[in-house]
């Protein structure tokens, strides 16, 4: 799934390609892609509408149009948005079957939402709050302080890791970049989230910051699914320290790298560097 460093990265290409561009036709393939509205009124909604703004909000990508609509989409799993241009339109990718969403412009170029494993989803709203009131805070912005960090891990006695992962209280954090942050801070995700000291809060908030940043740098990880608009692969995978690097060597210690199941979930440590403290 997507995270924030390649849901940005998303935004940031997006909004070079469609700001200022009016949507002419769409066509929706499989309606269940569609959370709101309705299918038909998705697409008879949007037409007319010119997009005004791209950005994020946690994993959504927020798409501002005027008249006021805003365009959440979740990629979830395997969900792909394709900008290409008027001179270059494929027709093998508008007649894909995993091609669910149409979006043509009138200037001819055509963004497409393409799923291979149907998760995604969009909504056409009156305000972005309808979908996201419910989401954390943005670990990038300026609100996110070690002492907030610290009042949010502290007030709850759950395991690490799940708490990190919890889209109400960090927005926009996921496997990849937990297991990556945990691993810098060398803190074990099996931890109590409220038995960190002041100094293990503040080395994380570092360290979360430091491994988003970087991969954002890089325009993401590619792993399987996850592309740019533009179809360009991200190239943080050679920077992972120990996200799906099970039984290689900690570059660190030189210890292997393990992977356990925290709540159903894979987790990527390194034990010898992430002592788990009872």
């Amino acid at each position: 799934m997507p995270e924030l460093p390649e849901v940005e990265t998303i935004v940031r290409k997006l909004s070079s390609r469609i700001i200022g561009l009016q949507v002419a036709a769409v066509v929706v393939n499989w309606e269940r892609s569609i959370a709101r509205p309705s299918a038909q009124e998705f697409a008879e909604q949007l037409v007319g509408r010119t997009v005004s703004a791209v950005s994020r909000r946690g994993k959504y990508i927020v798409i501002t149009l005027a008249p006021e609509k805003y365009l959440l989409v979740h990629l979830r799993m395997t969900g792909r948005l394709i900008f290409v241009p008027a001179a270059e339109q494929p027709q093998l990718l508008a007649t894909d079957r995993h091609t669910h969403v149409i979006c043509t412009f009138t200037t001819h170029d055509t963004l497409y939402f393409h799923d291979t494993r149907k998760f995604g989803r969009l909504s056409l709203v009156d305000d972005p709050a309808q979908v996201t009131f419910a989401l954390g805070v943005e670990p990038l912005g300026a609100a996110f302080t070690p002492v907030l960090l610290g009042a949010i891990l502290g007030k709850r006695h759950r395991l690490l890791k799940p708490a990190l992962l919890d889209q109400t209280l960090i927005a926009g954090l996921g496997n990849i970049y937990t297991d990556e942050a945990l691993w810098l801070a060398r803190i074990h995700p099996l931890r109590a989230s409220n038995s960190l000291t002041p100094d293990e809060v503040q080395a994380l908030h570092s360290a979360i910051i430091e491994v988003l940043t970087c991969a954002l740098g890089n325009h993401g990880t590619t792993l399987r699914d996850y592309r740019d608009p533009d179809g360009q692969a991200g190239a943080n995978e050679s920077c992972l320290q120990v996200y799906g690097r099970e039984g290689q060597f900690c570059n660190r210690c030189g210890k292997p790298i393990e992977r356990i199941i925290i709540a159903q979930r894979s987790s990527h440590i390194c034990a010898h560097c992430q002592v788990l403290r009872r």
